[in-house]
């Protein structure tokens, strides 16, 4: 009998094993989760990073200078992206990329293809094709993508975004707004998707001849500049099969970390 009693106890102490055990186990899933969102905020910074690059170097090459002093609308991006927290580091390279396009670097576009007919434009300034090339087409072999031609799925058109404040007189402003902006060369705008801010974002498209007239003429109204930049739009979207979104999306991601790469475009967005 003894012996019979003795076991359930020991059964019993042991039992504080699996308990410690499962606090490791939580301690385990919350740093996975820790990680996971670790990783959201990385991602979200790469991208806020990766979109100051893109705008001052276009707002450079639109306004004609790397003097913020004398380029407002690169001065309007500066400003704006410091307001991002947007280390000064990356803004000194994104001008250092920017001046070696007006020193003699060119601007390169470059077309390819990936999961079979996804097009894709890749917009570069080198001041070395050779390399650019290369490490261009080692990155697309890398994702399973190639240089191909597919410039017929794109056009090639002015795209100027604002900010409006929200406000009683809201519609009157953006009605004068809009007269300016048809006064200055815009054929179509788009109020876009109203997010939890005071501001609502409108995004003026022109022809590529009358971007700079069109920005420069918004810059003078009572609104708030998001970019300015020459784009190619897909004529045709393609929806991607969630496998396919996820590859391409890690293309993308490794073309825009080359140093050369200043845009790219795909066929989906």
């Amino acid at each position: 009998m003894l012996h019979t009693l003795r076991t359930p106890l020991r059964s019993r102490s042991q039992t504080r094993y699996l308990h410690y055990s499962y606090v490791r186990c939580a301690g385990h899933n919350k740093w996975s989760k820790i990680k996971d969102k670790k990783g959201a905020n990385d991602a979200s910074k790469s991208a806020v990073y990766s979109r100051a690059r893109i705008d001052i170097i276009n707002a450079a090459r639109i306004g004609g200078s790397i003097d913020p002093d004398s380029n407002v609308m690169l001065n309007t991006a500066i400003k704006r992206i410091k307001s991002q927290g947007v280390p000064k580091e990356n803004i000194a390279k994104a001008l250092a990329q920017a001046s070696k396009e007006k020193g003699g670097g060119e601007i390169l576009t470059y077309e390819a293809i990936a999961c079979n007919s996804i097009g894709i434009i890749i917009e570069c300034t080198t001041d070395n094709v050779k390399r650019t090339v290369q490490g261009l087409r080692e990155i697309l072999t890398s994702k399973g993508a190639r240089l191909a031609p597919v410039g017929f799925m794109f056009q090639r058109s002015g795209s100027v975004k604002v900010t409006l404040d929200k406000g009683d007189d809201f519609d009157q402003r953006l009605e004068k707004l809009v007269e300016i902006a048809l006064d200055n060369g815009a054929e179509d705008f788009e109020q876009l998707p109203e997010g939890e801010g005071s501001q609502i974002e409108v995004e003026f498209k022109c022809e590529p001849s009358s971007l700079s007239s069109l920005t420069d003429a918004l810059l003078q109204v009572n609104s708030h500049l998001v970019s300015s930049e020459l784009a190619y739009k897909p004529l045709e979207q393609v929806e991607p099969s969630s496998e396919d979104a996820e590859a391409l999306s890690d293309l993308v991601d490794a073309l825009e970390a080359h140093e050369d790469t200043v845009r790219v475009w795909t066929s989906c967005s």
